[in-house]
């Protein structure tokens, strides 16, 4: 594993580059909200924004990468796993009879982005003889906040996958899983989820699981600003949290984030590896340098970039 440790000096040049005090070297303008964060810095904390001035630039390049690759490969197979029209799922094929399936779970707060901003990742694992899966669920806002509804959705895009693999030639023994930012939470929860007690499938339906620069602790997130969209409760915070899980965890792990994310997305990640670590989990931790909190998504598309290569790694090793 690797651990990261950002000087103060290096955390106010950077701070300047985005325009805003560096967190950590100013002072507290308010009560502490969590650890050694009043209200305005934890919100902070988990607003991409603050840290991130290329977001618009980077999602729009997604958009465009993603209708480039679309354009070589050919349109996605689309496929729904429930009865409401945001339940369904793209599915990249490669051709491959009885090939590994790569399940990619898109982020944006949990409350926007579709599948189709994600095609851009479906080169890599086409070319590897993986198929490629992004599916579609709700945006939190439209379920009155409640995370549970997003939780359920994923989960049985995952048992149909699972039921209807050979549909699309795909490998129901298979089955992987990456997730970015708000959508490498969901995949904490579908790796932290008992498969065999709430669905009669194997406990280890997945095979491997890669988060990058996810949330496993919804407690800072509850008191950050996502709660005023999110209706947390303590039963949410708990059995979403998939760090309290990891007695669940059967599949190995490879946990990524950037060195350009904010303070809260590093120690989340950190803290996630290690607690896994502890249980004798598998699992692997890597910072990446000088990557924000979008540029570090991009490299999933790239076989030599830092989540391109962990995936495939858990392709290799299983």
């Amino acid at each position: 594993m690797r651990r990261l440790i950002i000087k103060s000096g290096a955390a106010a040049a950077i701070a300047a580059m985005v325009g805003r005090p560096a967190m950590g070297t100013e002072m507290s303008s308010g009560p502490l909200i969590w650890r050694n964060m009043d209200q305005r810095q934890l919100d902070d904390a988990y607003t991409q924004a603050s840290y991130t001035p290329n977001i618009g630039q980077v999602i729009a390049r997604w958009n465009s990468w993603s209708d480039e690759v679309r354009a070589r490969i050919g349109p996605p197979l689309r496929f729904e796993y429930g009865n409401r029209s945001c339940e369904s799922m793209d599915v990249y094929t490669c051709k491959r009879p009885n090939a590994p399936i790569h399940v990619f779970i898109h982020g944006g707060a949990w409350k926007q982005s579709r599948a189709k901003t994600y095609g851009f990742a479906a080169e890599l694992f086409i070319d590897a003889g993986v198929h490629y899966v992004v599916p579609d669920f709700s945006w939190v806002q439209d379920e009155e906040g409640n995370l549970f509804t997003l939780a359920d959705q994923l989960r049985r895009s995952l048992v149909w996958i699972h039921d209807n693999a050979s549909e699309f030639g795909g490998d129901a023994g298979r089955i992987f899983l990456s997730g970015h930012s708000s959508g490498g939470h969901l995949a904490g929860v579908l790796l932290t989820t008992d498969w065999q007690k709430g669905y009669g499938l194997p406990r280890d339906l997945i095979k491997g699981g890669l988060c990058c620069s996810g949330m496993f602790d919804l407690e800072p997130v509850r008191l950050s600003h996502r709660g005023n969209y999110i209706r947390f409760t303590d039963e949410m915070e708990y059995l979403l949290s998939p760090i309290r899980h990891l007695n669940l965890l059967n599949a190995p792990l490879i946990v990524v984030y950037g060195t350009n994310e904010t303070p809260e997305f590093q120690r989340q990640s950190r803290a996630f590896a290690n607690a896994a670590s502890a249980l004798g989990k598998t699992v692997k931790l890597i910072a990446a340098k000088n990557y924000n909190h979008f540029e570090i998504m991009e490299t999933l598309a790239n076989p030599y970039g830092i989540c391109g290569r962990a995936a495939l790694e858990l392709l290799q090793e299983t």
